[in-house]
């Protein structure tokens, strides 16, 4: 728009000169030689340059107003410039600490659910290490029950753990020898001194055949083997360990498995019935605990019997011992009471003492000298006496 203004300024200057040029011709020209055109002319280009002067003058005008506008209005730019630049900055630094509060907050909830993930994974790696060392004790106890020495040895660790935890020493004993040299795995010494006789036998294999036959035959011949075996334990211990006059008349078996226990009362009622004929009681790891709580139960009353003498000896001389304690504190409140008198006797004489200062103090002596005179004599006179 500018350069437009300029070029234009430009033609019209050059206009005004020529004009201006020839306006000076003419009038420099010999009047003789005048021409009243050329004085037509000449007035017609002096008003052309008097109104390209004036055209030029408004375009000045204009063009000093339009680069006034255009200044205001770069001005007018460059302020909504920085405004809209502030806003922006505004706008950047909002949505920056947004997006970086965002941020921290997502980073911190992910450190959490991976130190959760972490922790979670910490445990499963316990629990499937402490199912590594299961699974490696169920095989060995696998092992253990496939052997029948082991199978009877772990019976046999079984009971003795057992009377071990609930037993005092010296009330049982294991391996014990009987008149017949037989020795069983264990037996308890009641107060009558015949020793009851615990022995451990774990039948697994035939139970191990029952529970895995699929046919009816193989049940049969399952059970009927469970039925020989039990019988043949049976009649070891009764045949073996009840010797009349030296053992109890009853004997335990002891099954270290509560399930084979359960399978058996479950399934094979007579077989049990036919060990308590013969005087075998079977016992589960429960039932065998029941019962050595109460055989501990018979030997401490027993042992209270026999201590019966030494208790009532021990009680009178406890008596006797309450009857010394209550004459010594019958002899100490007779002190605590004179001495309380003697608190007394010495509080009413203060209060004597107290009343002659006073008196003493405030001068006041009239018609009480003889009664002076003998309060101060009598105690003399008492000392004397008493040879003081």
């Amino acid at each position: 728009m500018s350069e437009t203004l300029v070029l234009v300024l430009i033609v019209l200057v050059v206009l005004l000169a020529a004009g201006v040029a020839t306006l000076a011709w003419l009038l420099v020209r010999p009047p003789q030689a005048r021409d009243p055109a050329f004085d037509e002319l000449a007035r017609l280009q002096a008003e052309s340059a008097a109104r390209l002067q004036a055209m030029g003058e408004a375009l000045a005008g204009r063009q000093s107003e339009t680069a006034g506008r255009l200044q205001a209005m770069g001005e007018a730019l460059a302020g909504r410039q920085a405004e809209l630049a502030r806003v922006l900055s505004e706008r950047l630094d909002s949505v920056s600490s947004r997006l970086g509060a965002s941020l921290e907050t997502n980073t911190q909830q992910t450190v959490d659910r991976l130190q959760t993930l972490h922790e979670r994974l910490a445990v499963i790696d316990h629990a499937q290490k402490n199912l590594a060392e299961l699974s490696s004790h169920v095989t060995s106890l696998r092992d253990v029950l496939a052997n029948k020495q082991a199978r009877g040895a772990f019976g046999q660790a079984a009971m003795e753990a057992i009377v071990q935890d609930r037993l005092p020493k010296g009330a049982y004993e294991f391996q014990y020898t009987l008149a017949n040299n037989t020795r069983p795995d264990c037996v308890v010494f009641l107060p009558d001194k015949r020793p009851l006789v615990i022995d451990a036998k774990f039948p697994l294999e035939a139970v191990t055949a029952l529970r895995a036959a699929t046919t009816d035959d193989e049940r049969k011949l399952a059970a009927q083997r469970i039925r020989t075996d039990v019988a043949k334990h049976v009649g070891d211990i009764a045949g073996k360990y009840l010797i009349p006059g030296e053992t109890q008349d009853l004997a335990l078996m002891f099954v270290p498995s509560e399930s084979v226990y359960a399978d058996l009362h479950d399934g094979f009622d007579d077989v049990v019935q036919k060990a308590y004929r013969a005087r075998v009681v079977i016992v589960s790891p429960s039932l065998l605990m029941l019962a050595i709580q109460v055989m501990q139960q018979i030997l401490k009353d027993a042992r209270m019997r026999e201590a019966a003498d030494q208790i009532r000896t021990e009680v009178g001389r406890m008596l006797e011992d309450v009857v010394r304690l209550r004459e010594r504190v019958l002899k100490l409140q007779q002190h605590f009471g004179q001495t309380n008198e003697d608190l007394r006797q010495i509080l009413i004489s203060s209060e004597k003492v107290e009343k002659r200062a006073s008196r003493i103090e405030e001068l006041e002596f009239d018609g009480e000298d003889a009664a002076g005179v003998n309060v101060i004599a009598a105690p003399m006179a008492r000392r004397l006496e008493a040879g003081e």
